[in-house]
């Protein structure tokens, strides 16, 4: 023991003597002589969370739901293992935290910067600044929806409160941070003062608190409760870019990152306890923690680090490389804690009983409103509807502020006090893109706002439900709109047309008020009471106007000391107009009549333009001061600002529900009126009033239907009718939505209807005027039509198609297509002149620019004029005078011949573009593009020339109403006889037939209803046929409904059945031949990539590659029976083809070794047959007859051919750019080529010439030959399925049975059940090559047993208890030795039969067995002889042992598809 000596040491001295020490956990106090205990909790920090300390020690504990690891010192969370989800721009994704394997939530994203989840309703929800939307995803990456969409600019931090289901938010550019439920809903914004760059949010629902960074130029971290009260900074200095911020919970401690200080700081929640965790970071973004690591995300180095939370050391990259990591949480049940049931108190329970959003804040919760209600006196409850709400337009939002009554008194500086009433919130609608002007209809919640930018009124209920355009069509500067709330119509001015209009709040029975003397109409409000509407004018001759609000007595009220009148209002209590004027700074009263007019403000405004009344204040909104004002409305004083900093403010309206509501001479059955009611002042009261361009009848109540005279014009995208009846030139837009680029149109009389063809969309479309039905005449082998003619008598309708450079014709419907002219240069406009039986039509051919005519059916074609014409346009017919009028906007003239060709004349010279034409009475109209106008002038002298309509960019085409009248249907009632297309000509009429069909030898009237040979073909949208039978070798679309993207097609042509892949619709398709209108979806297992398809039409089965699972597969033609039969070494199988007689399979596989492989049908003793030379191997088909496989390979750009042994090969064509389909028919080989669009052919034995048979095939893809003669030869699965009770595969050693991979409810056996024939039928046997089949979809249940399978059981048991007893040792030899006869195992083989043919005798069964037919039990007639004998050979077969003995008799064979007629 050393001496410590006078040192006084309480435990102990070192060696030396001269100085004292302690025991370990013990250091010595401030006398240097006295041990005390080390608090190494608060020194060392050694524990993850708990850490409690002992005498000479301390002691690490966990929190609720953490264990102690065996070091003692850290925590490990209980449950499944933690993962990290980041948002990485593009995607966000979600990563193990141990084996760093990741997936994608969201895929496809566009601008995701921060994220956060909610663990127990596996929830992830993100902010996307790109779309400025708040969105929210299930964390397996479905139901991805915006949460909310409106009034956000540039979204940055996001936080989930789990315990309460809220989701916090933050907004850069409003500076604001908001709350709303998790589905968006209860909206309010929390924090909206001195926020500058607020970045990143965390929330401690346990604490009831709110935490967030804010870089701005006094960066700062701050805190508030969850009801944004109490706030305060906590981290208030040595902060410059504070980015990412995080929260431990067990130790409550708050870590961030500073981007351009490069570190990682933590303190307690509190701001205490400030500390640097990690130093010279590149440049950190984003924060989380979990157990004892920190996990965090860096630009620089575009990964995730991991080290330790207490001492930063340990730092890893746990995953690089990222497109541009951002926002990063860790997941796990213990980062969101949840209070246990017993446990939840105020907004966990229940939503604390409030109706709407519970927060809470310092030991205390609330209920809160959505902005515009308000909390009813339970303080629960909000009101179920806006009130007392200033709504304002703000550039592409809608704004409003909760009025409360408190303005009156408050001063400005109240004005920046955090009252939560003074925030505003933006209404939920979609498209706004420059507001304008804004008003109410109180009785639906409903505001109505104009958008000069769209050129649209829309309205929407405040809560943004129910959004909809009323007016859409026709506008060009809505600045000014006006409900009336009384008799429920809706007011507008438009700066842009000069017209002050009217409709109902729908925006139907649109109708012209105003439209003389108007310059530039601003603001418009109504005055219900005394039926009169008041509008400001800022033209040359600035003025406020009244009128009736039919538009009647008209007057001008304030027309002195005004420069720029903007916004308007009426205090209707007072009976008192309000106007401001922007230029003259002023506000400025006057009672209804104009007089009495008062100054209220002067100069103390810069640029008002928008104006309100509410009480005893009037709002104004102002551009240059970016702010709403607002003062006393009778004395002008108490000025103040309740809006400021907000560009692009415009109206400004109070939503008040203390309008009057009154009876009217309206309110009772609408006045008597047809259509509109409008109130005006006493003493009418009201009057009737029409849509725009039609007219009252005599009583003055009741409108006329349509415009008795009218123009209608194609502006693309547009058609727009101009009523000649009325004063006023106004045209309307016709309802008929979804145009792209409509060239031509034409009206038929008879109908009423529109035929429209849109060249963006490739459609010739029927509609009504009112666009309720909208029909779709032509949508495939069509390219750009330019002009369109109806035959109103033969009714007929003729195009022209610039693409295609033909000229068709076809029934009003669109049926019965037949091409008339083909190989055209630049044809455009097109009439007909049905007395003299006349076409005519316009070609700009640059060499030869012509007017052709034609007999209507296509015969005597001759050329009319082509002297003197460069590009003639529009065409119309002068049914009166004869003559044929014409616009060239090369010669810049309009010209007229007579029909005949003679007196040829100029009507008007000097035009800039004229492009379409119309003639009417005296008048010939036409359409100007360089102008953008419509003219007319008096056709017989070619003056005075007057423009009737401008500004209309996109004119096209030009029809006149009433068109060409009904005369003598050549035809008669009964088409003339004919079978399909009657069509005029100028000594009668001519049968013809449908492009591609001819007419029968035998009646020159009626028309074969299929060609002999024939191509069918798959393209974009279509299945396709051309005809060999007769020139021209022309695409006819086949009509079958709901084709998108068809890829392979094949054909059973026996049972008349047309098979094809869909790739879009991921499906096979069967129509039938003879009924196009009604496909079926046979096989839908969801391919990846349906491809290649081939019919094997004696075994009734269908093949199919599937590239995307990379198999080949069977079924039976009905799409049940399905088996995989090749599912190894495929790569990419594209095309197969069948040989049914030879029991081969064929495909093709461009796979990264091409090859053209071989099977047999069941896909046994595959080989490979080229694998040399071969790139992308695409179409493929077989000549049966010279017994070789072509095959067109899209990489090499040829037409190869073998034997099918893959021998004697040799290329035919060479340079195909892109061939893809493939097959033969005579002499020829046929094929589809992607890059030139065409179908070509060549001499398939030496590729010589090639002829193009069809150009400009969009998305061309399989094709396939038709003939009578088509799919031949014979196999024993071509009778009676083979004697298969499923799948039949032909092999040349004997044909094989197999099951579907997905049994079915028969019974199925490997081997077949009875006997067939080897040998087909003679041709004098009345034999049907069939399983039997009824329709597509039927087949046989195993219900359907034989007739008399009782009888039948009956003397099957008897007959074999006979034979056991006798002879049981003999008949079990027996027995065994016929079996391996007559049946032979799964290798192959089959059935052997004494006779080969079908008799009434008992020779149909083997001699060697006991004969027992259902013939010897029954007597019945003849017809039934031979089902008996089919069905005896059943029983006798299982009679003798076959491979299903001991079973009851299996049902008859399946019956196989045979189409309806």
């Amino acid at each position: 023991m050393i001496d410590c000596g006078n040192l006084g040491c309480s435990y102990a001295c070192k060696d030396t003597g001269d100085s004292c020490l302690c025991q370990h956990g013990y250091t010595l106090a401030a006398d240097n002589t006295t041990c005390m205990d080390v608090d190494e909790c608060t020194v060392f920090q050694p524990c993850s969370q708990l850490c409690e300390n002992t005498v000479g020690g301390f002691k690490c504990d966990c929190v609720d739901g953490y264990s102690l690891r065996n070091d003692y010192l850290t925590c490990k969370a209980k449950g499944q293992l933690a993962t990290l989800i980041f948002a990485n721009r593009i995607d966000i994704r979600q990563i193990t935290i141990d084996t760093l394997e990741y997936s994608s939530i969201g895929e496809g994203l566009q601008n995701a910067i921060s994220v956060d989840y909610h663990y127990y309703r596996k929830l992830v929800f993100w902010t996307e600044v790109t779309l400025d939307a708040i969105m929210r995803a299930y964390l397996n990456g479905t139901g991805k929806t915006a949460i909310v969409r409106w009034g956000l600019s540039n979204p940055s931090g996001i936080a989930v409160d789990w315990v309460n289901d809220h989701v916090y938010w933050m907004d850069a550019d409003s500076r604001r941070i908001e709350v709303a439920s998790l589905d968006g809903s209860c909206r309010r914004p929390l924090v909206w003062t001195n926020l500058q760059k607020p970045r990143a949010l965390i929330l401690h629902p346990a604490r009831d608190l709110i935490i967030w960074t804010d870089w701005g130029s006094n960066a700062r971290i701050e805190r508030a409760y969850l009801d944004g009260s109490q706030r305060q900074v906590i981290i208030g200095e040595g902060l410059h870019w504070p980015n990412g911020i995080t929260i431990d919970y067990p130790t409550e401690t708050l870590y961030w990152v500073d981007a351009k200080h490069q570190v990682i700081e933590a303190a307690q929640i509190d701001g205490t306890n400030r500390r640097t965790i990690l130093e010279d970071l590149p440049h950190p973004y984003a924060i989380t923690v979990f157990e004892d690591y920190l996990y965090w995300t860096d630009w620089r180095t575009r990964s995730i680090q991991t080290a330790n939370k207490r001492t930063g050391k340990g730092q890893t990259s746990i995953h690089s490389r990222l497109a541009f990591p951002l926002d990063i949480r860790s997941v796990h049940a213990e980062r969101q804690p949840r209070p246990k049931a017993s446990e939840r108190r105020g907004c966990s329970l229940n939503n604390g009983g409030c109706s709407h959003l519970c927060l809470t804040g310092r030991y205390t919760y609330s209920c809160y409103c959505p902005h515009g209600l308000l909390l009813l006196e339970d303080e629960r409850t909000c009101s179920d509807r806006p009130d007392r709400t200033l709504v304002f337009a703000q550039r592409n939002t809608l704004r409003m502020i909760f009025l409360d009554g408190t303005l009156e008194g408050s001063s400005d500086d109240d004005m920046e006090a955090t009252d939560q009433s003074r925030m505003d919130t933006v209404l939920p609608v979609d498209g706004v893109v420059s507001a304008v002007a804004l008003d109410f209809y109180t009785d639906d919640d409903m505001v109505f706002w104009t958008d000069i930018e769209t050129k649209t009124i829309s309205r929407a209920h405040l809560n943004g439900t129910e959004q909809m355009m009323v007016v859409r069509h026709n506008l060009d500067q809505p600045a000014g709109v006006a409900v009336d709330w009384v008799n429920k119509k809706l007011y507008w001015a438009d700066a842009g047309t000069k017209r002050i209009e009217v409709s109902h709040l729908d925006g139907t029975m649109r109708s012209l008020l105003i439209w003389q003397q108007l310059d530039k109409p601003r603001d418009i409000v109504v005055d219900p009471q005394d039926g009169y509407m008041f509008w400001t004018d800022w033209g040359n001759n600035a003025k406020i106007e009244r009128a009736g609000m039919d538009g009647s007595n008209r007057v001008t009220l304030v027309d002195t000391n005004l420069q720029w009148p903007n916004g308007l209002a009426i205090d209707h209590a007072r009976r008192v107009l309000y106007w401001l004027d922007a230029f003259n700074s002023t506000i400025e009263t006057a009672d209804l009549n104009g007089f009495n007019r008062e100054l209220l403000i002067k100069g103390e405004q810069s640029h008002p333009f928008g104006l309100a009344l509410w009480e005893n204040l009037v709002f104004w909104s102002d551009w240059d001061t970016k702010s709403i004002h607002m003062a006393n409305k009778l004395t002008g004083g108490n000025r103040r600002t309740v809006v400021k900093d907000m560009k692009g403010l415009m109206d400004v309206r109070v939503f008040q529900r203390n309008h009057s509501i009154f009876g009217t001479a309206c309110t009772i059955a609408n006045g008597g009126c047809s259509h509109l009611c409008l109130l005006s002042p006493a003493p009418k009261a009201y009057s009737c009033a029409c849509p725009t361009g039609i007219t009252l009848k005599a009583d003055k109540h009741t409108c006329h239907s349509t415009p008795a005279r009218s123009l209608m014009y194609a502006r693309r995208k547009d058609i727009l009718q101009m009523s000649l009846d009325t004063t006023y030139l106004a045209d309307v837009v016709l309802p008929l939505h979804g145009l792209q680029h409509v060239v031509a149109l034409d009206v038929d009389p008879v109908s009423g209807d529109i035929f429209l063809p849109d060249s963006a969309a490739a459609v010739i479309f029927r509609a009504s005027p009112d666009g309720r039905k909208m029909t779709r005449l032509v949508s495939s082998a069509i390219g750009t039509v330019e002009g369109l003619t109806i035959d109103t008598t033969g009714r007929k309708m003729y195009w022209t198609d610039l693409k295609r450079q033909s000229v068709e014709v076809s029934e009003l419907d669109g049926k019965n297509r037949r091409v008339l002219f083909t190989n055209l240069d630049r044809p455009r406009a097109i009439a007909t002149h049905y007395p003299s039986g006349r076409l005519f039509w316009t070609d700009w051919d640059s060499e030869n620019p012509r007017i052709e005519v034609s007999d209507m059916d296509g015969h005597s074609r001759d050329v009319l004029v082509n002297t003197s014409i460069a590009w003639p346009n529009g065409l119309s017919v002068d049914w009166e005078e004869q003559e044929l009028y014409w616009t060239d906007a090369k010669t810049n003239v309009i010209q007229a011949i007579g029909l005949d060709g003679k007196n040829r004349r100029t009507v008007v010279t000097d035009l800039p573009h004229p492009y379409g034409i119309t003639i009417l009475g005296k008048w010939v109209y036409w359409t100007d593009w360089q102008t953008k106008s419509l003219n007319r002038t008096v056709k017989d002298f070619g003056r005075p020339v007057s423009t009737m309509r401008e500004g209309l960019a996109g004119l096209m085409d030009i029809k006149a109403l009433p068109g060409p009248p009904v005369v003598e249907n050549a035809c008669g009632d009964n088409n003339g006889g004919c079978s399909h297309l009657c069509l005029r000509n100028p000594v009668g009429f001519s049968c013809a037939c449908p492009t591609g069909l001819t007419m029968k030898k035998d009646d020159n009237r009626r028309c074969n209803e299929e060609p002999e040979s024939y191509l069918i073909f798959a393209a974009k949208g279509m299945l396709g046929r051309i005809s060999l039978d007769t020139e021209p070798l022309w695409d006819v679309p086949l009509g079958v409904p709901a084709t998108s993207h068809p890829i392979g097609v094949d054909f059973h042509k026996e049972k008349g059945l047309l098979f094809y892949t869909d790739i879009d619709l991921e499906a096979i398709r069967v129509v039938p031949l003879n009924n196009l209108s009604s496909p079926m979806t046979v096989l839908s297992p969801g391919y990846t990539n349906p491809d290649g398809l081939a019919v094997d039409w004696l075994a009734n089965n269908i093949y199919w590659t599937d590239s995307g699972h990379k198999v080949v597969e069977v079924a039976w033609i009905d799409g049940t029976c399905q088996k995989v039969i090749i599912d190894t070494g495929l790569i990419e199988p594209r095309a197969i083809v069948v040989f049914p007689s030879e029991g081969l399979l064929f495909w093709t596989d461009w796979g990264n070794v091409s090859k053209i492989e071989r099977s047999y049908l069941d896909g046994s003793e595959r080989t490979v047959l080229l694998n040399v030379d071969v790139g992308w191997p695409n179409g493929l088909t077989i000549d049966y007859e010279m017994r070789r496989i072509f095959w067109n390979d899209a990489r090499g750009d040829t037409i190869g051919s073998s034997d099918l042994d893959g021998q004697n090969r040799v290329v035919l064509v060479q340079e195909v750019p892109h061939p893809f389909g493939l097959t033969l028919l005579g002499n020829h080989i046929y094929w589809t080529d992607w890059d030139k669009m065409n179908i070509e052919r060549a001499d398939k034995t030496s590729g010589n010439n090639r002829r193009v048979i069809r150009r400009d095939v969009e998305g061309i893809m399989e094709i396939k030959a038709v003939t009578k003669t088509s799919q031949q030869g014979w196999n024993q699965c071509a009778d009676r399925n083979g004697g298969c009770t499923h799948l039949c595969f032909y092999h040349p050693t004997g044909r094989r049975c197999a099951c579907p991979d997905i049994p079915n409810s028969r019974s199925c056996s490997d081997r077949p059940i009875f006997k067939v024939r080897t040998t087909q039928f003679s041709t004098t046997e009345n034999y049907v090559n069939q399983r039997p089949y009824g329709s597509i979809r039927e087949v046989s249940s195993s219900n359907d047993d034989p007739p008399g399978l009782i009888p039948l059981l009956a003397v099957l048991a008897l007959v074999l208890v006979m034979w056991v007893l006798a002879m049981l040792a003999v008949v079990a030899w027996w027995k065994y030795k016929k079996q391996t006869k007559m049946v032979e195992g799964p290798q192959g083989g089959a059935l052997t039969y004494t006779n080969p043919t079908y008799s009434a005798s008992n020779s149909d069964v083997n001699t060697d067995r006991k004969p027992f037919t259902w013939r010897r039990l029954h007597h019945e007639s003849n017809h039934q002889v031979r089902m008996f004998e089919e069905k005896g050979e059943v029983a006798a077969l299982i009679s003798e042992g076959s491979s299903v003995e001991h079973e009851s008799p299996p049902p008859t064979p399946p019956t196989r598809p045979e189409p309806v007629p």
